[in-house]
């Protein structure tokens, strides 16, 4: 988490004991994945203290918004912090001369490798279900003029990142908070889905336009995971970094508004 990022207050997020288990999208081998592709990395020489450090950030964000965070992003922790710690370490001469100087994030790398060619064998085998499931194809309004975009799901992640660009363009133009409203997560839900009656899709930073307190924020977004948990709401974009878009399940994607403000993912937010 970056300096120029405020942590979430407890009261913003707690929302009458809600909790939303992150289990429920992507395990922490998706997180270390998506930094990697963030960053530009590369998988085969992780820059360990860097990734610990991003690591660690997302799980302070997940606590922020009182996320239930599964025990294995704790383990996946206390892993990585092992690691970089005997990075730290000075290398045995003797082992240094016999080769035997084994590089402590081997394991850690295997695991990334065989579990992102897994993911990819799964797609594969998924075939023509996992296109409906996790791609969109919006209709062509006229099909003599152009050909159909394809969208896939945006992570738990990606949702996140965009979620701190908004919160920060935030704390740029709302005041500080005296007296705080109640804003429940029902009434978010009736927010978003009211934002989208009349329109199929919209912004991902769009949905939050007008919203005057941090804490209303805070709860659409958890109302923006719930209703995706729901399946009632699906996260879309074009390429991997392209700005989110939100839609109902079942109803076609519009274009992004382009007087919308872009929410690019950017390797310097975090």
């Amino acid at each position: 988490m970056s300096e120029e990022e405020k942590p979430i207050n407890d009261e913003d997020s707690q929302l009458s004991g809600y909790r939303i288990e992150l289990e429920s999208f992507q395990g922490p081998l998706d997180l270390l994945l998506h930094l990697i592709r963030k960053n530009e990395l590369d998988i085969y020489d992780i820059p360990i203290a860097e990734i610990t450090s991003q690591y660690l950030g997302y799980l302070d964000i997940m606590r922020d918004l009182d996320l239930e965070v599964a025990s294995e992003f704790l383990v996946m922790a206390a892993t990585l912090m092992y690691i970089k710690s005997r990075t730290l370490l000075p290398v045995d001469e003797e082992e240094e001369d016999e080769g035997e100087g084994e590089d402590p994030r081997e394991e850690l790398i295997r695991r990334l490798i065989e579990y992102k060619k897994y993911k990819k064998a799964a797609e594969d085998l998924a075939g023509m279900p996992a296109l409906h499931r996790d791609i969109f194809i919006r209709p062509e309004a006229d099909t003599s003029s152009q050909t159909d975009d394809v969208y896939t799901e945006a992570t738990i992640f990606q949702l996140m990142d965009a979620f701190q660009r908004v919160l920060s363009e935030a704390d740029k133009r709302i005041p500080v908070e005296i007296t705080r409203e109640s804003f429940t997560l029902e009434e978010g839900i009736t927010l978003i889905e009211s934002r989208l009656t009349d329109q199929p899709s919209i912004s991902f930073g769009g949905l939050f336009s007008g919203l005057d307190s941090r804490r209303k924020i805070v709860t659409v977004f958890l109302s923006v995971l719930e209703l995706i948990r729901r399946n009632r709401l699906i996260a879309v974009q074009a390429d991997h970094g392209d700005p989110i878009s939100l839609v109902l399940n079942g109803e076609p994607i519009r274009e992004n508004n382009p007087h919308e403000e872009p929410e690019r993912e950017n390797s310097d937010d975090r």
